[in-house]
């Protein structure tokens, strides 16, 4: 053969690779709304930069025929891009090859872009549109599925690991994604779950179709296993370049600075009446947080799931920070057990890439209720509790109004590491509130006084106006300042600039026992 046909020959194999699984199983993937896998690396990569990995990798498989079918690339394509300029590797389960379905040399190819994202110290980032396991090839391919999952969480807290769920996954498949730091779904053409509808059908005898089992709106509002739900795939791609510009690209690194032209001193005098002078009315937290961040810009992550607890990502004075925030509109901003999970989380998550956290606190306590002491909020409540003690980012807490009893103790309170405490005039630091306080202060005398309502009122008012406030804690050193609103993004940016420096550590160990 001459050294023309030869490049013949690599021409033709390149073009095979990229036909995948042919002309008609690409037609079909895009009249189920579904893009190819080479199409949404171009969506996802910066033009130009992708490089692809063992283009030409095919199965060994004997068993089934299946000698007579390989397809170069074998379903999956891996390799490496850039995303707003900086390195990523990324893979893209390509479902016109055997249904995405995952073979011993599909997860070697995974495993591999894995292996040099930890060595290199990039983000990985994995499209997921598969089938499952390749059944022609049985305990070969579950191998090859425990070896990823081997990888994700060796990873974890190293590199960033994104999902992005492009359509199904299913059975052992779902767990590479749900140890990711990061979930990502498409309306109407992604799915997840562990045992499908027909299955569920035959054992449990539910009817339930795969939409509502495990589709991108049940997994962002009922179970919190995805963070994002985007109504496109050309969106939820764009979702995930956005937030890789607050991610620094390993654990070593800090997160990337956008400078800004929002003043750092700007105020805004909009605070100054945001929190109401009844204590028991909402009000919108997220107001507060996107009046304070840079350019009034927040990237909120899991919106839809329990929104009595934000968070999220933005930036104070050109540096990313992630926020953390009681919502007083939403069960008047109690912890319960999925706000507890949600926030724990995304506080690991700051801690593992060295993002600040600031946390803005309007805090009751934790919901009563026989489902949530049931369903463990004591066990719960500790994650997100043992996720503020054990972090080590500087920590800027801002108390707006409620922080009551243990919910106090846990929101970054000055006593659990907090570096920097602030308070507005209307934050109420106790240990209930006035009515409760008085109920147990003052039964006798309240059963014993003549008018027992006007009694309890008198009372309410000399304990709000005793303890409601925070200058009890500021007189103990539990509150750094008091501040007017107005002045918040000014003292945190200011705050921020002093303890960047920081450098704190916990106690030698293989790891904690967090309490799952």
């Amino acid at each position: 053969m001459s050294a023309h046909d030869k490049f013949d020959e690599l021409r033709r194999r390149h073009v095979e690779a990229e036909l995948a699984g042919g002309e008609d199983r690409i037609r079909r993937q895009h009249k189920a709304g579904k893009k190819t896998a080479r199409e949404r690396l171009d969506l996802l990569l910066d033009p130009g930069s992708f490089a692809e990995i063992d283009k030409f990798v095919v199965h060994q498989t004997q068993d089934f025929d299946m000698q007579k079918q390989k397809i170069l690339g074998d379903g999956v394509v891996t390799g490496s891009g850039r995303i707003h300029g900086r390195p990523a590797f990324v893979f893209a389960q390509d479902f016109t090859v055997f249904g995405g379905s995952l073979s011993e040399a599909y997860a070697r190819k995974i495993c591999k872009v894995m292996d040099l994202a930890m060595k290199t110290g990039v983000p990985i980032i994995g499209l997921n549109d598969s089938g499952g396991a390749r059944i022609q090839e049985g305990v070969v391919s579950l191998a090859g599925y425990a070896d990823i999952f081997l990888r994700n969480t060796l990873a974890s807290g190293v590199v960033p690991q994104i999902s992005a769920i492009m359509g199904p996954c299913a059975g052992g498949a779902v767990y590479s994604p749900a140890i990711t730091d990061f979930v990502f779904m498409v309306k109407t053409t992604s799915y997840m779950f562990v045992t499908g509808p027909d299955v569920i059908r035959a054992v449990t005898h539910e009817a339930v179709s795969a939409e509502e089992l495990g589709g991108a709106t049940t997994h962002t509002t009922t179970s919190g296993v995805a963070h994002f739900a985007a109504d496109s795939e050309e969106e939820c791609l764009a979702l995930i370049r956005e937030l890789l510009t607050f991610l620094p690209q390993n654990n070593l690194e800090d997160p990337p600075l956008r400078p800004t032209q929002d003043p750092v001193d700007r105020r805004d005098e909009s605070l100054q009446t945001i929190v109401p002078d009844q204590p028991n009315k909402s009000y919108d937290m997220s107001e507060i947080i996107r009046t304070v961040l840079d350019d009034r810009y927040f990237f909120e992550v899991q919106a839809a799931f329990a929104p009595n607890i934000i968070v999220g990502f933005g930036r104070l004075g050109g540096r990313p920070v992630g926020i953390v925030a009681n919502q007083p509109a939403h069960l008047a901003g109690c912890l319960d057990i999925n706000a507890s999970l949600k926030a724990a989380r995304f506080v690991r998550f700051c801690d593992c890439f060295n993002l600040p956290l600031v946390t803005f606190e309007d805090v009751p306590g934790f919901l009563p209720g026989t489902a949530q002491e049931f369903g463990g909020i004591i066990k719960h409540g500790a994650k997100l509790l043992y996720a503020f003690c054990e972090a080590t980012v500087p920590k800027l807490t801002v108390i707006t109004r409620k922080a009551y009893g243990g919910a106090y103790c846990v929101m970054s309170s000055k006593h659990i590491r907090g570096d920097v405490n602030f308070a507005y005039p209307t934050a109420e630091i106790a240990v209930m509130g006035p009515d409760g306080a008085v109920n147990i202060l003052y039964r006798r005398e309240t059963e014993r006084a003549k008018d027992a309502a006007a009694f309890k009122e008198e009372r309410t008012r000399e304990y709000r106006e005793k303890f409601a406030n925070p200058y009890v804690a500021a007189e103990r050193g539990y509150i750094d300042e008091v501040i007017e609103p107005k002045d918040t993004r000014a003292r945190l940016i200011a705050a921020l600039e002093i303890v960047r420096t920081k450098r704190d550590a916990n106690p030698p160990r293989k790891h904690g026992n967090l309490p799952l």
